[in-house]
């Protein structure tokens, strides 16, 4: 049995993760899960998968699941709290293999866990490589760890490139990636209307179901800037060699451009089961409950170059990747506070790129040298951040 550690369960990668590892409940287990603060809902993932530990990050959290898994006879599961519980769970001998989907910067310090201890990360958390490329490759690459992207964008380009990739793009004969991205909920209405929209809006994505704050990165393309640079470091590639495009109806994932003319594509359902159950049984593949993609059904595919007007989000991304050093910790840490207060409705729309390119402007940038100076610009860019929000 191959021992799961999920980091992030009860959000949509978890619950999915949880979807695949039950259809193959033969050859994987969930030995422990991890959440933020839904206590029902792990207790409700801790009665079906029967884990040896359970982590979640508020300690109140915490102490009221260990009290609900005893009056449920579930006394045997440990429960632990905070980020040495997150830490402890990703790096301990009976996990060969960790999904690692907790969204933001609380999935840095567990994620590094994980590459430390070598294990197989199926990484769905953007940041651990947006806040620390260089770091967490180079502790990949020395601990023999298995680094497997899970993001459907980068499984996609991962399914595309040559079986012996080594990220070296012009002895593999690659000319560019192409990024594709749905454009969001707002692709096509006026600008002047962005000024307006609601969380409720930008939260309703055209074709994928995720959480709050992605949802609304994915609103303003921040996701897939994000995921820009997140594909510099997994394929070793040159901001200038990644070419985002939109594409509306999300069933090619992406694609790589070789310099014979051929250009590699990955088709699929937009279900997010699908990269991770690639991820998980790569280089075999496993049943993952998707439905069949029926072309026919589908009958055309659009393509749109991204408008950085409306999109200014995405300009901000490339930039800070271009700039390097603590640039991109710095503009991931102002969009997750801009976000949190443009859900919580005290932060129009418009402005989260706005706080987010003055706290880039206003934090100096530094070369990264160790994880600490990247949680120290974080913490900085953070503090900024909310000032710039008062």
């Amino acid at each position: 049995m191959i021992g799961v550690t999920v980091l992030g369960s009860t959000g949509s990668i978890g619950v999915n993760t949880l979807d695949v590892l039950a259809r193959h409940s033969d050859k994987y287990r969930a030995v422990a899960l991890t959440a933020n603060s839904d206590v029902a809902k792990m207790l409700e993932q801790c009665r079906a998968c029967l884990p040896d530990y359970a982590v979640m990050a508020e300690e109140a959290a915490a102490e009221a699941l260990a009290s609900r898994l005893r009056q449920a006879g579930l006394g045997q599961i440990n429960v632990l709290s905070g980020a040495a519980g997150l830490v402890q769970v990703a790096s301990m001998p009976e996990t060969d293999c960790v999904m690692a989907a907790i969204v933001g910067a609380a999935g840095l310090l567990p994620s590094l866990a994980a590459a430390k201890s070598g294990k197989r990360i199926l990484l769905a958390n953007k940041e651990a490589l947006v806040m620390s490329g260089k770091i967490f490759m180079d502790e990949v690459r020395s601990n023999n760890a298995v680094l497997l992207p899970v993001d459907s964008e980068h499984n996609a380009i991962f399914q595309s490139m040559p079986a012996n990739y080594a990220g070296d793009m012009t002895a593999s004969g690659v000319r560019q990636i192409l990024l594709t991205a749905s454009g969001g909920p707002f692709r096509s209405c006026e600008l002047g209307e962005l000024d307006t929209v609601t969380p409720e809006q930008a939260c309703a994505h055209p074709n994928w179901v995720m959480g709050r704050k992605i949802s609304v990165d994915s609103a303003t393309m921040m996701n897939k800037g994000l995921e820009v640079i997140e594909a510099c470091w997994l394929f070793n590639a040159e901001p200038s060699q990644i070419q985002v495009v939109i594409h509306p109806q999300s069933v090619i994932h992406s694609l790589v451009d070789y310099v014979d003319g051929s250009v590699l594509a990955q088709l699929g359902s937009p279900d997010m089961r699908t990269p991770i159950a690639n991820a998980l049984a790569w280089p075999a593949r496993i049943d993952a409950g998707v439905n069949k993609l029926n072309l026919f059904d589908v009958a055309r595919l659009d393509f749109e170059v991204p408008d950085l007007e409306r999109f200014p989000c995405l300009r901000l991304a490339y930039e800070a990747m271009q700039q390097g050093g603590t640039a991109p910790a710095i503009l991931n840490a102002a969009n997750e506070i801009a976000v949190d207060a443009f859900l919580n409705k005290s932060l129009k729309f418009t402005a989260i790129a706005s706080v987010v390119e003055k706290t880039m402007k206003a934090v100096q940038l530094q070369e990264v040298t160790s994880l600490e100076q990247v949680l120290a610009a974080d913490a900085e860019a953070r503090s900024v951040a909310r000032a710039l929000l008062q």
